[in-house]
């Protein structure tokens, strides 16, 4: 029962983002996307070798040896390596025929190595990418493999619900293999909060000022937001522009179906800033790296942490697990915002070069390598999935479970900015967030400033 109460959830996520990100047709520029949990500095390559086959669905020609090779952004510091690496140890022990090499990099430097290689057509066998906008740019190029055969014949097709491929689905042609699904959460410490008087999360925006002003005064830090990473700083302003304005006006900006010279929106970010000039922020916050400000908030330096939802998996994973936990951030213009209107949706996936010299092969393998990264990955509380769970699913700790509930709730998904616009426009777009963090501009300049430079 409770795998079939979680299929028809994630059914209804995918359907309420699939406006999101329009996904019937292939973004024109790859946006610089919002990270999945991994800021670390280090690069990091595995090399694996198959040694037992259970399964033929990637044969090679003749009984030939098959290279593949792939890139993703699961460093060691990241919440989904262990996921990577046990489906990694599973599909090369049923594929001896595979000669499989993997490396791991950082994910701003992922984004810049990944476009260098579409452009130049020098691109892994497999790599990792984030859907909507990003992947289309690589898509419109005729850079990655269609799909579509392939997952018509995948022994496990039934476990991957339509409704999950929308945001890779382009021209009506499937070009990416999901994994897991992710919204922006509000972490707090409730060991901290109960030293000024909480058991539980304000639920309303004034009782969450109250809350945040209760903080300062007893010298606590409300905020950590790694400014070292824009989109952290995403993670803050976006869900107060969707609790101001409401998920349609911020989802027809991202997607240039209305423009950013919007009143509601430069009050929003007035909103935003003056947390800003309040003291709810880490005035250091802004030279941090997230993996600094989240090392930060589990040593209980700040209050509250607005992150991924990746971050379940360490959180739940540490002692710091009893500490904490998680919920929307508040609704701040109940007549335009509601409860249940997330930033977020499926994003994480993985494609197959079309240049690959196997690329069937090398489909068949991601299918499998995506179904058990799911897998493992949901276990270890790094997201929902996107496939639909088997198996004993018992385990999965309760602030994923919370996140679960959360999203049963939705009402409608905006996907991050940075992956649901294109390249240019996403990276003005970051430069502007940059500038209200820092308080070189107001709401108003952000806006008259995005409206002039995106067009």
């Amino acid at each position: 029962m409770k795998r079939k109460v979680l299929a028809t959830l994630l059914a209804g996520v995918m359907a309420l983002s699939l406006a999101a990100c329009g996904g019937s047709d292939a973004g024109s520029s790859a946006p610089a996307s919002t990270d999945s949990g991994s800021s670390a500095s280090t690069t990091t390559t595995t090399d694996t070798t198959a040694t037992t086959s259970t399964d033929t669905s990637a044969t090679a020609t003749g009984g030939d040896q098959i290279n593949l090779e792939m890139w993703c952004i699961a460093t060691e510091s990241d919440s989904n390596r262990h996921s990577y690496e046990a489906a990694i140890a599973d599909v090369t022990a049923a594929h001896p025929e595979i000669n499989f090499t993997w490396e791991a990099i950082e994910n701003q430097a992922y984004k810049t190595k990944i476009k260098a290689a579409v452009a130049a057509d020098e691109m892994p066998d497999i790599f990792f990418t984030w859907s909507c906008a990003f992947l289309g740019e690589f898509v419109d190029a005729g850079r990655v493999y269609c799909l579509d055969d392939s997952i018509a014949n995948f022994q496990y097709k039934d476990e991957l619900p339509e409704v999950m491929l929308g945001n890779t689905t382009y021209g009506g042609k499937h070009y990416g293999v999901p994994l897991t699904m992710n919204i922006v959460g509000l972490f707090a410490n409730m060991d901290i909060l109960a030293e000024v008087g909480y058991t539980e999360v304000p639920g309303s925006y004034d009782e969450f000022i109250a809350c945040c002003d209760k903080l300062v005064e007893a010298g606590y830090i409300p905020f950590g937001c790694a400014g070292k990473e824009t989109w952290c700083v995403t993670e803050y302003l976006e869900s107060v522009i969707e609790k101001s304005c409401g998920a349609d006006v911020l989802n027809d900006i991202f997607l240039g179906r209305a423009t950013w010279n919007n009143a509601d929106v430069a009050s929003a970010v007035d909103t935003f800033q003056g947390m800003v000039n309040k003291g709810y922020f880490d005035p250091d916050g802004i030279a941090l790296s997230n993996d600094e400000v989240k090392a930060n908030f589990m040593q209980g330096k700040y209050a509250f942490y607005m992150n991924g939802t990746w971050n379940c998996a360490d959180f739940a994973a540490s002692d710091f697990g009893s500490k904490v936990k998680v919920s929307e951030f508040p609704v701040i213009n109940a007549d335009k915002a509601k409860l249940g209107q997330l930033i977020g949706g499926p994003s994480d996936t993985l494609a197959v070069a079309a240049s690959s010299p196997n690329a069937e092969a090398a489909a068949q393998f991601t299918l499998e390598l995506g179904r058990l990264i799911c897998h493992y990955g949901y276990l270890d509380g790094c997201g929902l999935p996107a496939w639909t769970p088997y198996g004993d699913t018992s385990s999965v700790n309760p602030l994923t479970q919370t996140v679960s509930e959360i999203c049963a709730n939705a009402d409608s998904y905006v996907l991050f900015g940075d992956t649901a616009m294109n390249a240019d426009d996403a990276n003005t777009y970051l430069s502007y967030v940059d500038q209200v963090y820092g308080c070189q501009i107001d709401g108003n300049g952000f806006v008259s400033g995005l409206a002039a430079d995106i067009r």
